[in-house]
């Protein structure tokens, strides 16, 4: 076996601004993809009543916004209840972010991690 093999798990970074659920829309602070497999999940609640949020997790091959691509849309039905849903991507792209492209609802707020 002359190959080397590289695999990390075991490590969740949250994708929102310093751990605070995002509240409103627009783009997530670009973060680093230590490994080629993650897991991405978002998980939000409203104060009250119905709402919804859709997130856009992104990849990029450079920290330029303007550079990335969607690799996938987390929708959620928000109550008072948490919800939670995700995805698995193996896409090689070295930078990620979540983007919040919808939310509402009394209170709405989202947090997305992303698990490597």
């Amino acid at each position: 076996m002359g190959q080397n093999v590289w695999v990390k798990s075991g490590f969740i970074r949250n994708l929102t601004v310093e751990g605070t659920p995002a509240t409103a829309t627009g783009a997530l602070p670009v973060t680093y993809r230590d490994a080629p497999l993650a897991t991405f999940q978002a998980y939000g609640t409203t104060t009250a009543g119905a709402g919804s949020v859709t997130v856009l997790i992104q990849g990029s091959n450079t920290t330029d916004t303007n550079s990335f691509i969607t690799l996938g849309t987390i929708t959620l039905t928000l109550g008072t209840t948490l919800v939670a849903d995700g995805f698995v991507s193996n896409a090689p792209w070295k930078y990620v972010r979540a983007n919040v492209s919808a939310i509402s609802g009394t209170g709405a707020s989202v947090t997305v991690l992303m698990g490597v």
